[in-house]
């Protein structure tokens, strides 16, 4: 039986947020095992992970193999602690004790994102 993958939940209606899975994407290629879903379309199901749907548009999530979910920048940090061109920036944030600071950052920046997509009619809520 084959071990459970990382899943990785993004926003396939953000412009910017596709850009930076598909990097992600390449980095990976077959050497990290990792589960890519797309919950911008209303039929995708993040429920199903134990994260809202607006959550999970709202804010970055990597769930990993034993169902424990990573938010935000702590998302990031679980997401490059397995590609193999960004271990050592997880191993660095960690060891320097970034996480909190990045992760104050990321969010303020994550909602300043959202709120202007929304403004802009596009943040893919569906009336969430």
């Amino acid at each position: 039986m084959s071990e459970p993958n990382h899943t990785v939940l993004y926003d396939g209606g953000c412009p910017l947020c596709s850009r930076e899975i598909a990097h992600y994407r390449r980095v990976a290629g077959a050497a990290a095992p990792i589960d890519w879903v797309d919950i911008a379309p209303l039929d995708a199901n993040p429920a199903a992970y134990g994260v809202s749907r607006l959550e999970a548009l709202q804010v970055f999530h990597v769930i990993d193999p034993a169902g424990q979910p990573h938010k935000g920048a702590r998302g990031f940090l679980a997401l490059w602690a397995i590609l193999p061109r960004y271990r050592w920036l997880a191993r660095v944030c960690r060891a320097l004790r970034l996480e909190p600071v990045l992760d104050w950052a990321y969010r303020h920046f994550a909602g300043w994102h959202f709120a202007k997509r929304c403004r802009d009619g596009v943040c893919g809520t569906g009336g969430a």
